[in-house]
């Protein structure tokens, strides 16, 4: 899908603020053939909360300290991290057999952060500076819907 057509439509799906954290992951996951699993997590405290996500399958790792794994450096730094090929970075925790790739963007306004969105694919390299900059755009408009 064309990055700027699905940044007008997750506009519209904000626009209707029903459910917007589920209808984005909703979306992505419908829309994007290699994001194979997507969900945000919510920063509660010094733990990342799993909120809503869509998958082929439910992932263990529901709660998240910050600064553990991937999703936990991220929330830590508030940078985006892309992970080419997950076998190789060892703070990478394991979620499914067939991810290969992920990639991770903080939900936040300055230094305060919110959440995340996270997002798994089962190709290796998968995530371009395109995805990079779509996915910060979205975090940037998801910030006023996480409570």
């Amino acid at each position: 899908m064309d990055y700027k057509i699905a940044e007008k439509m997750i506009k519209k799906i904000i626009k209707k603020n029903s459910d917007v954290l589920f209808n984005v992951v909703n979306f992505l996951y419908e829309n994007f053939v290699h994001y194979n699993w997507v969900g945000i997590y919510i920063v509660k405290g010094n733990t990342l909360i799993l909120g809503p996500w869509k998958g082929t399958q439910a992932t263990e790792h529901t709660k998240i300290p910050i600064g553990k794994g991937i999703c936990g450096s991220a929330a830590l730094s508030g940078k985006t991290e892309i992970i080419g090929d997950v076998t190789i970075d060892k703070r990478y925790l394991s979620c499914f057999i067939s991810t290969k790739s992920e990639i991770v963007v903080p939900i936040k306004k300055g230094k305060k952060i919110l959440g995340e969105i996270d997002i798994d694919s089962n190709k290796k390299n998968a995530f371009s500076e395109k995805d990079k900059v779509f996915l910060e755009n979205l975090a940037d408009m998801l910030f006023e819907h996480i409570h």
